[in-house]
């Protein structure tokens, strides 16, 4: 298979327009219509429909185009490694840090310490969620990420980094600030808590299920923005891992206690592919990132390391 053409056949598909991906090819349109029908013909397959508002992948397009990104990829790791021989490393490194962790604190850090170290490396931070990150992750469009959970997944590798307790987030007009706050007293608060596939979602609904305990949930808000207004116009409180906690309690007028009877922690773990090898630059980012995650742990005491 040509790597120009499946080249060709991403740009078309990002686009969404063949007159328009062969301008920016720089190339005519007869010409790129024909490297398509060509790729067709190789894969036996229609990839593309054809409309009057352009071109949309079909389901063996939409197979192609997240194999081809993860092909020409890897070549260009390839080349990357093979340029970079005997000599500083560089090139694109892409690091996904999910919301609300402690690992998205160490965004500014990685970035100070992979310059100095490897100032030819450029990172790429993608914050979003674990479930998105470890699909690019899958498909071979993101090289690492933190993010919440351990679970065994075909095509991931967890590497267990850290424990993080949950604490309970309460305006301060609800109720009077403490340092702890047993799980019962939680239930009986309004709740604004992420969708139940949210990792931390599910180890609050794990814990409240292990000791018999219904809870309420006033609104599902998966934006930290809206999370923080709800908080502040005291309407309920929330559960969130402590470093996530404690950036809200500014903004959102609220102190914070640790979940106890029972204390409930969640995972962090360091997640890459478990088929698809890192570049050179990326190995390198990853013990940089690794690295500064076992120094947070040992200078933040709630925070447990894991092996």
């Amino acid at each position: 298979m040509n790597l120009r053409r499946l080249k060709y056949f991403i740009k078309i598909v990002d686009v969404g327009s063949l007159t328009q991906a062969a301008d920016i090819l720089h190339i005519a349109q007869p010409a790129l219509s024909q490297q398509l029908a060509t790729l067709e013909g190789e894969v036996d397959q229609q990839l593309l429909i054809r409309t009057k508002r352009g071109v949309t992948p079909t389901d063996a397009g939409k197979i192609l185009y997240t194999h081809a990104q993860a092909i020409l990829r890897q070549c260009a790791q390839a080349q990357s490694a093979i340029d970079g021989a005997g000599r500083t490393l560089s090139g694109q490194v892409s690091v996904g840090l999910a919301p609300g962790t402690a690992a998205q604190q160490l965004a500014i850090p990685l970035l100070t310490e992979v310059q100095r170290q490897h100032p030819g490396i450029v990172l790429y931070f993608n914050e979003n969620f674990g479930t998105t990150l470890s699909e690019l992750i899958m498909s071979g469009r993101m090289d690492m990420a933190v993010i919440y959970g351990d679970r065994d997944i075909h095509g991931l590798r967890f590497l267990p980094l850290m424990k993080e307790a949950l604490f309970f987030v309460c305006p301060h007009a609800l109720g009077e600030p403490r340092r702890e706050i047993p799980l019962a007293e939680v239930a009986r608060y309004d709740l604004f808590l992420p969708r139940i596939y949210n990792i931390m979602r599910k180890a609050a609904d794990d814990a409240f299920t292990q000791v018999g305990l219904s809870y309420r949930v006033k609104c599902e808000i998966e934006s930290q923005t809206s999370l923080n207004a709800a908080l502040a116009a005291e309407l309920g409180g929330t559960i969130m891992p402590e470093s996530a906690a404690r950036a809200m309690l500014q903004p959102a007028n609220a102190w914070m206690a640790r979940i106890v009877e029972p204390n409930v922690l969640t995972s962090l773990s360091f997640c890459m592919s478990d088929h698809l090898p890192l570049s050179q630059p990326a190995e390198a980012v990853k013990g940089i990132l690794l690295s500064l995650m076992a120094q947070r742990t040992e200078d933040n005491r709630p925070l447990t390391l894991v092996g």
